[in-house]
């Protein structure tokens, strides 16, 4: 893994092995900020990160200069590797929360420009993701939820819908408030 663009690309992240993650690829997350960058000005966003893991998207949008990024992962593992990973980067922007994340999003009265989740592939109830977002009204209007998934799931049933990119096994759903 390393981050691919902004004041810190080419830096190697290495995560521990033993964490219970699946980290956006390379050339996956490299098309998604190409799209991103496309549509946005990554500055001024203020982030959710949710199923962060190693925290390998926060810390790319952190990079790119995100004005707020937090990241949410219930294992100890991965929001103790991402807030020592941002504390040695001096990445001030970025907080790490160790929570479920439907509790989280159950809780949360924040709204964000943009929110990403990383679920596990396997995790049943994805599709639930973008309900409770868009009921909870955590979106900012015009802001954009993206859900990475297996590239055979089909989420596009949901009303705010609007996009899915295919990667090989991954897939990035797009959804706009």
């Amino acid at each position: 893994m390393r981050i691919i663009g902004g004041t810190l690309k080419g830096i190697r992240l290495n995560p521990p092995k033993k964490l219970p993650v699946r980290p956006t690829t390379d050339i996956a997350k490299e098309a998604l900020f190409n799209i991103l960058t496309n549509q946005l000005e990554i500055s001024n966003l203020k982030i959710l990160d949710l199923f962060s893991g190693t925290g390998n998207i926060s810390l790319e949008f952190a990079s790119r200069g995100a004005q707020e990024i937090i990241a949410v992962d219930r294992a100890f593992g991965c929001y103790g590797y991402l807030k020592a990973i941002s504390k040695d980067l001096n990445l001030t922007q970025i907080k790490a929360i160790k929570s479920d994340v439907f509790k989280f999003l159950n809780t949360e009265n924040q709204t964000f420009d943009l929110i990403f989740a990383d679920p596990p592939y396997d995790l049943t109830n994805i599709p639930e993701i973008a309900k409770i977002i868009f009921s909870k009204q955590l979106l900012k209007p015009g802001g954009i939820l993206i859900i990475e998934h297996q590239s055979m799931q089909n989420l596009a049933h949901h009303p705010n819908f609007t996009d899915v990119r295919k990667y090989g096994y991954a897939a990035f759903s797009f959804f706009t408030n």
